[in-house]
């Protein structure tokens, strides 16, 4: 005797899992689903170190460092909200951890590391080329270029981590 195929209840039917996770997907092809770590403003919130960069010339770097933690903060609860929800969805444990992964990557890459050398290499050369200035000059004109630079280098970064993404990690899981 076998046992029955797992069932998740929706509100009509019992439904088996397989064509609860097929029907899940085929919603999700036809109407993109919002994803508010990366469609919103919430993304900015990744940003946060690069906020931090910007403002490298004028903070100690204690807090420069905290916008570190928040960033990285934003990166691990996309992460266990990605990871979670297909866990949710009935995905294996093989399946949630690769999620989890894919999401950590993508985000630690795109949200944090990139970004962030960018803004502060941005900075750094407009410091550089400001150094005959008056002080005050050479601390806060860097510190404006960086923040008016972060909302240029989302969507290239982005993209840019995703076509490597896909070229590399994301074929090897496969």
């Amino acid at each position: 005797m076998t046992d029955p195929e797992p069932t998740v209840e929706t509100k009509s039917t019992m439904q088996p899992l397989d064509e609860k996770l097929e029907e899940q997907m085929h919603k999700q092809l036809q109407t993109k689903e919002v994803d508010i770590y990366r469609d919103t403003f919430l993304r900015y919130m990744g940003y946060s170190n690069e906020v931090g960069e910007a403002f490298r010339p004028l903070l100690p770097k204690s807090i420069v460092a905290a916008s570190y933690g928040m960033a990285i903060g934003y990166v691990c609860t996309d992460t266990f909200d990605k990871a979670l929800r297909h866990q949710m969805a009935g995905g294996t444990d093989r399946q949630v951890a690769l999620v989890g992964a894919d999401v950590f990557t993508w985000q630690m890459f795109a949200s944090v590391i990139i970004p962030g050398l960018t803004i502060n290499r941005i900075t750094a050369v407009s410091k550089t080329l400001l150094k005959k200035s008056p002080s005050f000059v050479v601390k806060t004109l860097p510190t404006l270029i960086g923040l008016i630079s972060i909302p240029l280098i989302v969507h290239p970064i982005d993209s840019l981590v995703d076509r490597l993404m896909d070229a590399t990690y994301r074929k090897m899981v496969r």
